[in-house]
């Protein structure tokens, strides 16, 4: 799929194509797939200049309802409609022919058929529905040849079955979980939202209040109000998605569809191909299922919708969350939202009646909310070469003793941030690179979290040639492992970062172990923060409360005030009572008062009110230009010479060329723009007109971020 926006091409005698239509065509020396935009051609094109289009595939169109929000978003986010295309036709493979496949299923036994034990197995695990034989073997725990000897003594029918089946329906009348009053409530007014058929609507509910109950009402009724509806379930990580699919599963007596960059290709093209015909109804996904070829989408529910992950940080950088809104507004159907720290954006178009706010203030059944407390480490820190307080140190010997878990937060990962020689200073740094190397100490590898840079850690400074000099500074989990290890050394200790739990089976094993009871302390980033349902949970300790903090990100408070919230909301969710510690050098912070007085609402007005005195979003916009070259002098004249063409604009202003803040990575040099309008501006004509009017040096690139999140 080529990224430009758009060409012509002919149609050839007897083919017949409509808008929407997926075709394969020629492009230079490839053939490529394409999308039929639009019947009209350029006028100024001769006909005899225009190659024919190759093949339409048997496949239903693309719906125009979906061409228009690509049209509509490509304009927003200044970017081709052909890149936007490519994300739509990810699952592209879904198109070609798939053989089928040769399955094997339940026959009536002969009489003549020798039965032992293997067999029995097999004949135990075949059904009416066939299974390859690679499958069904595993499955009954014997060879492959077991399973073929059967089918030729006639035991099992051979059949060619569809690779790609479509997906069962949900079960939209199945009884859900029982609701509290507070829960049947909210899910009354979220099925108003879905009769009254658009919308926006944010389920405001603290943590372990119940919010995926009351949006899964939700969905049910949008199935429930039309026999071909589509719904999108978004969640912000992979990790999430594990035991999030069993909860759908029971609710609605089917496995759902699920999209996610660790998806298999072949469940990849079957997700893709059923969404386009409409058979799939129920998809739960990260933010890219949002650009599946949907045709009838009726709701999308977007959970932690205050997640940074929503926002896509390379490639076409959009904001799912965002553009989930705008979709449902745009295609007039609802949009529910659901988070117990809401991003600021949601919190001001909840209080200016753009979204409907749905309330739960109370934890479900008997758990309460835990008590945090902040623990002030000026005067009460941890000893040298260890990390925690020792009233943190006692209150895990408490919780220990109860036989009860303990969650030691940081979101840092590997063993040290930042290692240096004790000799002449010098930090050790990725090559090409202005970031610093993480020690991993597990695998003895520094490891820099920018670029994916490794190499085994070096006897000797590589700078003075020093050996034995090379030391680690400040914590990262596995440190903080090491510590809890040796002050406890008969509790089981893991740790959960992406790091350790790479793969979605490995996160299912830990997530799985930990829910068992059978980790006493979890050492996590913020991967344990978001979702996670731990019952003997009661005690977490922010080991480092105030990372985040620091560094002059406009939203560095409501981050971390959102993540320490999230954390914190880990302990306490059963019948024991929770408790919370944050270490923190900074406890009159105001995200550390907000969070040890529960006064949220007090913190987010005050969040509010800082952001508009200075036009900040939610109350202005934000646009980010990025240059990039491997020639700094080349980078630096076509910096000069954007600052030098700013046009003026009411309402608008432009500050740098300034370097990033991770200047060089991977050899490549990098100068930011930031772009400030008001809400009414129009950014994106504003900087179409100021980058037109300077063509780009060569081997400089220029991305546009609009509404950026990320300023390195």
């Amino acid at each position: 799929m080529p990224a430009g926006d758009g060409y012509d091409y002919a149609v050839p005698e007897g083919m017949e194509l409509s808008p929407g239509d997926i075709v394969t065509v020629p492009l230079g020396p490839r053939q490529v797939t394409g999308v039929v935009w639009t019947d009209a051609s350029d006028p100024n094109v001769p006909d005899a200049k225009l190659k024919a289009i190759i093949e339409r595939y048997d496949v239903p169109p693309l719906a125009p309802q979906l061409l228009a929000f690509v049209d509509w978003a490509a304009r927003y986010y200044m970017v081709r409609r052909g890149a936007l295309l490519r994300m739509v036709l990810r699952g592209e493979q879904g198109l070609s022919d798939v053989r089928g496949k040769t399955g094997f299923r339940k026959a009536p036994l002969p009489d003549d058929v020798r039965l032992t034990a293997k067999r029995m197995a097999v004949l135990e695990a075949a059904g009416e529905a066939p299974l390859t034989a690679k499958d069904l073997a595993e499955r009954a725990g014997v060879t492959e040849a077991v399973v073929r000897g059967l089918a030729n003594a006639g035991a099992l029918e051979r059949t060619v079955f569809d690779p790609d089946p479509p997906f069962d329906a949900p079960q939209y009348g199945l009884p859900g979980r029982a609701l509290s009053p507070e829960q049947s409530a909210g899910a009354g007014e979220l099925r108003e939202l879905i009769a009254e058929g658009a919308g926006t609507a944010l389920i405001d509910g603290v943590t372990g209040s119940g919010k995926t109950e009351v949006y899964l009402e939700a969905v049910a009724e949008a199935l429930r109000a039309d026999p071909t509806a589509q719904v999108l379930v978004m969640l912000p990580e992979i990790a999430l998605t594990l035991p999030f699919l069993a909860r759908l599963e029971d609710r609605f007596g089917v496995p759902p569809a699920h999209w996610h960059s660790d998806v298999s290709s072949a469940q990849r093209r079957r997700v893709w191909k059923r969404v386009l015909d409409g058979s799939c109804r129920l998809v739960v996904g990260a933010r890219s299922a949002l650009f599946l070829p949907w045709q009838n989408l009726k709701l999308i529910i977007v959970d932690e919708e205050h997640d940074p992950a929503y926002k896509q940080q390379d490639g076409i950088l959009y904001h799912a969350r965002d553009m989930a809104v705008a979709m449902g507004a745009r295609q007039r159907f609802p949009v529910v939202l659901a988070s117990a720290t809401p991003s600021l954006e949601t919190v001001l178009n909840c209080e200016d009646g753009r979204y409907r706010r749905v309330e739960l203030p109370s934890r479900f059944g008997p758990a309460v909310l835990p008590e945090i407390r902040v623990l002030d480490m000026r005067g009460e820190g941890s000893e040298s070469g260890r990390w925690l307080a020792p009233k943190a140190v006692g209150a895990i010997n408490e919780t220990l003793a109860k036989k009860q878990q303990v969650l030691l937060y940081l979101n840092r990962r590997g063993y040290a941030p930042v290692t240096l020689c004790r000799r002449c200073g010098e930090r050790m740094t990725a090559p090409d690179s202005d970031t610093w190397l993480v020690e991993h100490k597990y695998t003895n590898r520094l490891v820099c979290h920018q670029t994916g840079f490794s190499m085994p850690k070096p006897d000797k400074c590589p700078h003075c040639d020093a050996e034995g000099t090379l030391a680690p500074c400040g914590p990262g989990v596995e440190r903080v492992a090491e510590e809890a290890q040796e002050r406890w050394p008969d509790a089981r200790v893991e740790i959960f970062s992406s790091d350790t739990v790479d793969r979605p089976g490995s996160a299912k094993d830990l997530l799985k172990r930990m829910t068992a009871g059978e980790i006493d302390i979890l050492v996590a980033t913020q991967a344990a923060a978001k979702g996670h349902n731990f019952p003997a949970l009661t005690l977490v300790v922010a080991v480092d409360a105030d990372l985040g903090l620091s560094g002059g990100d406009l939203r560095a408070a409501e981050r971390t005030y959102q993540v320490l919230s999230q954390v914190s909301g880990r302990a306490g969710r059963a019948a024991d009572k929770g408790r919370v510690l944050l270490q923190s050098y900074q406890p009159q912070h105001p995200v550390a008062a907000a969070l040890s007085s529960g006064l949220r609402d007090d913190f987010l007005n005050a969040e509010l009110l800082s952001r508009e005195e200075i036009g900040m979003p939610p109350f202005g916009r934000l646009a980010g230009i990025i240059l990039s070259a491997q020639e700094e002098p080349k980078l630096m004249e076509d910096a000069r010479a954007l600052a030098q063409a700013v046009p003026h604009a009411d309402g608008i202003e432009v500050w740098g060329p300034a370097p990033a803040p991770f200047y060089r990575l991977r050899g490549v040099y990098r100068q930011r723009f930031l772009v400030r309008g008001t809400k009414r501006s129009n950014l994106q004509a504003f900087i179409s007109d100021w980058l037109g009017a300077v063509k780009p040096k060569n081997a400089v690139r220029r991305v546009v971020d609009i509404d950026p999140y990320n300023f390195f």
